[in-house]
């Protein structure tokens, strides 16, 4: 099966808030290219639209996603790792999501021509 990857429209944040934080009010849910929240016992971390984290709140900004175009099964395997290995390969960091449905893959946005090359070269990329 070869994979389709979309890049995403847009620069992303990643932002880490104590465990018991409430999730920020200036949060937006409205449709988008991604936002993401997850809760641990150790952190509350966010993924979300980079203009809309207010310039007071320390975050990892200028990242940016790929995603796995289609719906995955719960029985596919090795779906993330043949997109992560040929980008370990290239030393592009990366941090992965994964949903019901299917896959994101966030790199820094300064390595995102080096990503679109890499990722070229092993699946259909749509922009």
């Amino acid at each position: 099966m070869k994979l389709t990857l979309r890049l995403l429209g847009g620069e992303l944040a990643i932002l880490r808030l104590p465990p018991d934080a409430p999730t920020p009010s200036w949060l937006s849910f409205s449709p988008g290219p991604l936002l993401s929240i997850t809760r641990t016992a150790h952190e509350l971390s966010i993924v979300c639209p980079a203009d809309s984290v207010p310039s007071d709140i320390k975050c990892e900004a200028g990242w940016r996603a790929f995603r796995v175009e289609g719906k995955l099964e719960f029985s596919a395997v090795g779906i993330l790792a043949s997109i992560l290995n040929p980008l370990a390969e290239a030393e592009i960091n990366i941090l992965s999501i994964s949903t019901f449905d299917t896959d994101y893959v966030l790199v820094p946005a300064t390595l995102l021509e080096k990503a679109r090359a890499v990722l070229r070269q092993n699946f259909e990329l749509l922009e």
